[in-house]
C-alpha cells in the first residue's frame, strides 16, 4: 500500500514534466525549448526526493519483488530525461546519467537502480516522440531539425540492431522503432522533393 501511494506521487509528477514538454510540439514551442527544459529539471528534483522516499518502503534486496509496482512509471521517467537530454544537447543520454537525473543507481548491486530493460523502454519511447517533433518541425518551418533527427534515429536503430533482445515486451516495442525510422525518412523525402532540405542545410549552421 505504501509503495502504491508512493508510485502513484511519481506518476503524478511524471504527468506534469510530459505535460510542460509537450508544449515544444507547439509552433512557438521551439523558441521556448532552453526554459521548458530548465523547468523539467526542477521538476526531476522532486522525482528525486520521491524516489528517495519509495527506497525506504522495502527491504533493498528485494527490488525484484516488487519492481512491477514502479516499472511502467520508471520507464515513462526514463524517457522524459532522455527528452530533456536530447532537447538540450541531441545527444543520447546514457543509463548512467538517467540514473542520476532519477536520484537512483546504476549498478544493480547498490540496492535501487535503473534496470538496462527498464532504460532502453524509455529510449524507444523517445524515439516514438521525436518522429512526432520531426513532423510538427516542418509545420513550424523548422526544415533543419528533422535532418538531425533522422541522422540521431538512424544511429540508435544501428544500436538496437546490434542487441539480442530477449525480453518480448521489449522486442515488441523495439518493433515499433522502424515505423518512427520510416516516418522520418518519409519528412526528410518529403522536404527534399520541395527543396527544403537545401535551405535546411545551408540553416543547420546556425542555432541547433
Amino acid at each position: 500500500q505504501e509503495i502504491r501511494k508512493e508510485v502513484q506521487a511519481l506518476e503524478q509528477t511524471a504527468r506534469e514534466i510530459l505535460t510542460l514538454l509537450q508544449g515544444v510540439h507547439q509552433g512557438p514551442g521551439f523558441q521556448h525549448i532552453p526554459k521548458k527544459c530548465q523547468k523539467a529539471r526542477e521538476h526531476f528534483g522532486t522525482v528525486r526526493t520521491q524516489m528517495e522516499s519509495l527506497k525506504t518502503k522495502f527491504p533493498a534486496d528485494q527490488y525484484y519483488r516488487f519492481h512491477e509496482h514502479w516499472r511502467f512509471v520508471l520507464q515513462r521517467l526514463v524517457f522524459l530525461a532522455a527528452f530533456v537530454v536530447y532537447l538540450e544537447s541531441e545527444t543520447l543520454v546514457t543509463r548512467e546519467a538517467v540514473a542520476e537525473i532519477l536520484g537512483i543507481e546504476a549498478d544493480r548491486e547498490r540496492g535501487f537502480h535503473l534496470d538496462i530493460e527498464d532504460y532502453l523502454s524509455g529510449v524507444l519511447t523517445l524515439a516514438s516522440e521525436l518522429s512526432r517533433l520531426a513532423v510538427n518541425s516542418v509545420t513550424a518551418g523548422d526544415y533543419s531539425r528533422p535532418l538531425r533527427i533522422s541522422t540521431f534515429i538512424n544511429e540508435l536503430d544501428s544500436g538496437f540492431r546490434l542487441l539480442n533482445l530477449k525480453n518480448d515486451s521489449l522486442r515488441k516495442r523495439y518493433d515499433g522503432l522502424k515505423y518512427d525510422v520510416k516516418k522520418i525518412e518519409e519528412v526528410v523525402y518529403d522536404l527534399s522533393i520541395r527543396g527544403l532540405n537545401k535551405e535546411a542545410t545551408v540553416g543547420a549552421g546556425g542555432e541547433k
